[in-house]
């Protein structure tokens, strides 16, 4: 069994140190050939839907491809092996894992979430949840206090994003698991943002880790997938009943494309952290610009914690600029090779405004008292040659404000 070394203190500008071996497990976890007759050194693509059994529920491994696939079952090897967990489970979305994970409660319990996070969860947890008899609230966890304050006899989950979207605020991961785990609240974090390279919450004692797949860990901008991590026996179990039950699987080719994006993983978020710091130290010296929110700067409010708890930070941040809506669009549509879209975490450099696109099911009082205005801008920097992705920002800063 591969396995990663133990955390070294420090690393680069004083962040955590990456965990030795990752690259190793993200190439060889889940892989070895001998699992297959064939002995391919690549794992085969199984389509069937379905498996021979030799008599009324006598099967070897596998009986239909919803409860389980050998292709599915690889890529969740792999996926638990990179956050240092015992298992991991595939979904077809990253709300798909989201729907799971809040599946856990029942009528009349309450989940507690971050103020800032992404809208689609927030979506699901305002309009889907609460209208099923689960309770939701939200609090700033910038501020342990907030977090105390908020807890009910009643709550049964913290919902935690750290960096949050898209206002990248950094939560203290081992403050949230000191205040829930006497109450034995489950601690859910989902962490898009960083991939287990630069973010390992289970070693800070969460109990789920949750990821987007469509982002980072996929990074080619061509699959929809989510994954939920645990290191709990029970918890797995539950967790598995739920995905069998409800269905919410990938296909194996999307499995399979998964498993060869992860092999460069390691690559391409070492790019995606030094040519998104690039970026934003330019940002910082640009008249036009009045708060830029990376993790990485010094000048980030949380920068100390972000520094306790991640190797650096991935290619997604935010900057406001001191125009408003009109300059936005203007600045938006000029742009050349960053791309306005949804999503984040591809090769491909994209840059989208969260007030009317990624957060605009978030409701406006919510936006308004979370900083969420249309000055605000959310890039995701991709692999490009940084020089160009700079040069094409300044251009568009320059169309947009002169």
């Amino acid at each position: 069994m591969l396995v990663s070394s133990p955390i070294s203190k420090m690393g680069d500008q004083g962040f955590l140190k990456q965990k030795s071996g990752f690259a190793t497990l993200a190439i060889h976890a889940g892989q070895d050939p001998e699992k297959w007759e064939s002995k391919a050194v690549v794992m085969p693509i199984v389509t069937a839907t379905t498996f021979k059994q030799t008599g009324p529920a006598e099967y070897k491994e596998f009986d239909y491809s919803r409860s389980g696939n050998p292709t599915r079952n690889t890529l969740e090897e792999c996926l638990a092996a990179l956050d240092g967990g015992k298992y991991g489970l595939a979904f077809a979305s990253g709300l798909g894992a989201v729907t799971t994970v809040v599946t856990l409660l029942s009528q009349g319990e309450h989940i507690l979430c971050c103020d800032d996070v992404y809208g689609g969860t927030n979506r699901l947890l305002r309009n889907v949840l609460e209208r099923n008899g689960i309770e939701v609230s939200f609090a700033d966890f910038t501020n342990v206090e907030f977090i105390q304050n908020s807890i009910k006899e009643n709550t049964k989950m913290i919902w935690v994003e750290t960096p949050t979207n898209p206002l990248l605020k950094v939560i203290d991961m081992e403050a949230v698991v000191k205040i829930a785990k006497p109450k034995g609240i489950i601690v859910v974090v989902d962490n898009t943002f960083l991939t287990p390279y630069l973010q390992r919450p289970l070693d800070f004692g969460v109990d789920v880790v949750l990821y987007s797949i469509t982002k980072y860990m996929n990074g080619h901008a061509d699959v929809i997938m989510g994954a939920i991590v645990v290191n709990d026996d029970a918890l797995e179990k539950k967790l598995r009943f739920l995905q069998n039950s409800m269905g919410i699987v990938p296909s194996p080719m999307d499995c399979y494309l998964v498993s060869r994006s992860l092999k460069t993983l390691a690559l391409r978020m070492e790019q995606h952290k030094k040519s998104s710091l690039i970026v934003a130290n330019w940002l910082v010296k640009h008249p036009n610009i009045i708060e830029v929110l990376h993790p990485g700067l010094p000048s980030h409010p949380q920068y100390e914690i972000a520094k306790r708890q991640m190797s650096g930070h991935s290619g997604t941040f935010s900057f406001r600029h001191n125009g408003d809506l009109k300059e936005s669009q203007k600045l938006l549509r000029a742009l050349k090779m960053f791309m306005v879209a949804e999503s984040l975490g591809g090769y491909e450099s994209l840059a989208e405004l969260p007030s009317l696109m990624t957060h605009a099911s978030v409701p406006a009082e919510q936006r308004a008292a979370l900083g969420i205005t249309h000055n605000l801008i959310r890039i995701s920097v991709g692999l490009e040659d940084v020089e160009d992705l700079i040069q094409d920002l300044d251009q568009s800063f320059k169309v947009a404000f002169e």
